[in-house]
């Protein structure tokens, strides 16, 4: 009685110490790209879209009906399933392993960093999720016992499932081979109120297959063709890895022997044991061997989730029999694990933080930049005659303004992204794709860091090509740059002539991150396609330090950037020296300010370089 006590006390500690510190990041953390999308989703009801099935966008829709146009109140329906996910698993472990087991199960759900974190961000694994773990629950009852209510739970999870992703039908097509896996799973299946509740599960999916078969399977072959090279890649191998470390390394281990002796059991443990060991088994090996063939551009390692969930059932039984150091070292490394999560969207959330990620691999580009961008639109369209339309070049840009301004029908371009992510087909059925025809004023948002620089220059030819030249843009650099935005304010006509695109710029000294002493010698080159550019400034810290010497020769940029029109190429380099004996030592972010002959002013991004004396 005394360690079950003890192992209640330390849950209800652990999940309401998350939950609170879940809730105030939430608060304060950027809306994501994705969330964005799903809060447009949620204003354009509908029973399915081309990205997922409806619930996600529902929930969205419900949480800011209820709170209003805030971050929190869209993701509070979240928040509120993945604090409940916690108490679901420990009900289900007390029933079969004791209460004391139960509760040390949903303390692990808590603290593993794939679950722990659930609900932070308003994304569809969320309701998945939950889903699961009802579908496990009800299972597990079925299994001992077929009757109505587990039967009717099966329903409802198979229902909630199939309205949040795609994916679920890999939870479901697992679940069913592990019920024929195990003699007890293949006489339920006998019964004709499972039946039922598969028939119900089935149903749900109706709305998403409609979409489908209205559109041309547009979503269909996103999820399942488009976004998949289908071909062998050894990156797969990285799974195991990124698994452990997102799990924690002897958590992932305990998984692991938890799967290998369902796997390997001749019948002697319990078939719920069996049941949750082969249903985590089968899903974290399908995951393994789907990484070498699947899609790697996006992330994926979350993927694994519901057969973690499965098995996390059985661990805490398996933990008695590890020595007393190991269960403890796995308690530690777990919660320093969950600590480490929340520690980044921590970070991601306060600004002053962040912008010190600006240069790395790593920078949260997606979380970034949302609001200085919408206080910057704000400002030019007052600027603006009224009757001014906004127009994104693509659907990141149009979602997040979207939330920000209170508008969810921002006409958006056609853009590489649109496509990537499989909106381009929703976007096209709210009639809000735009081929850059216009009849108003119009005030045109570019991200210029959502492509790979090598694309950059391509992508101002092709906005030149549908709205016309350029205007001199107004530039908006979130963390040194390491989030960029263009405006351009459109004129009701469109104008010819030759295209007039924003500046490019390269330095080649020094590299980023470098580490200095005495003077700073920079060189790069920098052109301004149609007008070329007057002058080049040396920032430091955002502060002018040098003019640079501007018009040598560098013949391998326009070798390079052939389709570039820039009238002074080969004489497009830049060289500055810059007295660093003033500056305190450490940290500083180096900079340009470009002049346009078009009168354009244009700061770069920034890079990082460490003084020392």
């Amino acid at each position: 009685m005394r360690e079950e006590q003890r192992a209640k006390q330390i849950f209800l500690a652990l999940w309401t110490l998350a939950t609170v510190i879940k809730v105030l990041i939430a608060a304060r953390l950027p809306l994501f790209v994705d969330e964005a999308f799903y809060w447009q989703e949620g204003r354009h009801l509908a029973a399915a879209y081309s990205d997922l099935p409806g619930l996600t966008a529902w929930m969205t829709r419900l949480g800011t009906e209820l709170g209003g146009p805030h971050v929190l109140a869209l993701r509070a329906p979240f928040l509120l399933l993945a604090a409940l996910l916690p108490w679901l698993v420990a009900h289900i472990a007390a029933r079969w392993f004791g209460d004391t087991a139960g509760w040390r199960a949903g303390s692990l759900v808590v603290l593993m960093p794939l679950s722990g974190t659930l609900g932070l961000l308003a994304l569809p694994d969320v309701p998945m999720a939950f889903a699961t773990v009802l579908c496990l629950d009800a299972g597990a009852r079925l299994l001992r016992e077929v009757d109505s209510v587990s039967a009717a739970e099966l329903a409802l999870g198979l229902a909630i499932g199939a309205l949040s992703h795609y994916r679920f039908i890999g939870v479901i097509g697992v679940g069913f081979l592990a019920l024929l896996w195990l003699p007890e799973g293949r006489r339920l299946l006998r019964d004709a109120r499972v039946w039922v509740a598969l028939a119900f599960g089935i149903a749900a999916w109706a709305p998403l297959l409609a979409w489908n078969l209205e559109y041309a399977d547009a979503g269909l072959r996103f999820q399942l063709v488009e976004r998949h090279p289908w071909a062998f890649h050894a990156s797969g191998a990285w799974f195991l890895l990124i698994q452990a470390a997102l799990v924690t390394p002897l958590l992932f281990v305990a998984l692991l022997q938890v799967s290998g002796r369902a796997l390997s059991d001749r019948g002697g443990m319990p078939a719920q044991w069996r049941y949750f060991g082969v249903l985590g088994a089968v899903s974290t090996l399908g995951f393994f061997v789907l990484g070498f063939f699947a899609d790697v551009e996006r992330v994926s390692f979350h993927w694994t989730l519901p057969g973690y969930l499965a098995l996390i059932v059985a661990v805490p039984a398996l933990l008695r029999e590890w020595p007393r150091a190991l269960r403890a070292a796995t308690w530690l490394l777990i919660g320093a694990g969950m600590t480490l999560m929340l520690a980044y969207y921590l970070t991601v959330s306060v600004p002053q933080w962040r912008a010190q990620f600006a240069a790395e691999k790593f920078y949260p580009s997606n979380f970034a930049g949302w609001d200085q961008l919408a206080a910057a639109v704000r400002e030019q369209r007052a600027r603006m005659p009224a009757e001014t339309r906004l127009l994104a070049d693509n659907f990141k840009v149009g979602a997040e303004l979207g939330f920000a301004l209170d508008d969810a029908d921002i006409a958006v371009l056609d853009h590489p992204l649109n496509h990537k992510h499989g909106r381009a087909p929703q976007l096209r059925l709210w009639g809000l794709q735009s081929d850059g025809t216009r009849d108003a004023p119009t005030l045109l948002v570019v991200a210029a860091s959502e492509l790979p620089y090598k694309s950059l220059l391509a992508h101002y030819h092709s906005l030149c090509r549908r709205v016309g030249p350029l205007p001199p843009p107004q530039v908006v650099n979130t963390d040194h740059g390491g989030q960029r935005f263009l405006l351009f304010a459109l004129p009701a006509r469109r104008t010819e002539g030759e295209c007039t695109a924003p500046a490019m710029a390269w330095l080649d000294t020094p590299a980023s991150g470098a580490t200095l002493e005495g003077r700073l010698d920079i060189a790069g080159w920098a052109f301004k396609d149609g007008v070329g550019l007057e002058r080049v400034e040396v920032l430091l810290d955002g502060k002018v330090v040098a003019q640079a010497q501007y018009g040598l020769d560098s013949p391998g940029v326009a070798a390079y950037w052939k389709i570039s029109t820039d009238p002074q190429h080969p004489a497009v380099g830049f060289r500055a020296s810059v007295d660093t004996s003033a500056l305190a030592p450490g940290r500083h972010w180096l900079g340009l300010r470009l002049h346009g002959r078009d009168g354009s002013v244009e700061d770069w991004s920034e890079q990082p370089l460490t003084l020392r004396r």
